[in-house]
């Protein structure tokens, strides 16, 4: 038996993403956003409203920040999500975040966040909040790096945003080989 909930927009995981940007005068500012993902090998997707001052600094700076929210900045990413920065000045500062400018593009990498996704604005359609970035690169801290030298979820510890009750869930155990389990089955 299916219990039905009708339109919701509720999928998981839904990942945490910071995403950052500057302001005209090089003053960086943040907001949570659950709703984005991949669409291409080079490209990002988001909805965000043209409200934000995020959105304000992404349409002026043409670039922009997404780092994965993670389970000890969970305070932190909660915060930027639920504060405006149209409201709140000091709205970084007041979350505990330091940034430095991308090598990349004109947009601030949150130190204590330790995966950021550096991109420039490829669109933005205010009607729809839907927001089209070009991937230029992804940095990540060595402390959360393999001994490969490749990201380990496991010490990113990324949360993902549960629409159904309003929680934070930290991802990280492993439970299968993508690309190779289902082999079994051929």
């Amino acid at each position: 038996m299916r219990k039905n909930f009708g339109s919701k927009p509720w999928t998981y995981p839904q990942s945490v993403f910071i995403v950052a940007a500057y302001d005209n005068n090089g003053k960086a500012n943040a907001m949570n956003a659950a709703w984005g993902g991949i669409d291409d090998d080079d490209r990002i997707n988001m909805c965000l409203s043209h409200t934000h001052k995020t959105v304000e600094n992404i349409l002026a700076s043409k670039a922009f920040t997404v780092s994965m929210g993670t389970a000890d900045k969970v305070i932190a990413c909660d915060y930027v999500g639920i504060v405006s920065g149209n409201k709140e000045e000091n709205k970084m500062e007041k979350a505990g975040f330091h940034t430095s400018k991308s090598e990349l593009v004109n947009a601030p990498i949150i130190e204590e966040l330790p995966m950021t996704v550096e991109c420039e604005l490829i669109s933005y359609d205010a009607a729809s909040g839907h927001l089209v970035g070009k991937i230029i690169n992804v940095s990540a801290d060595e402390s959360i790096l393999d001994d490969k030298g490749k990201i380990d979820p496991q010490k990113l510890r990324p949360i993902c945003f549960d629409p159904v009750n309003n929680d934070y869930l930290v991802i990280g155990e492993k439970v299968g080989n993508a690309f190779k389990d289902g082999a079994s089955l051929k």
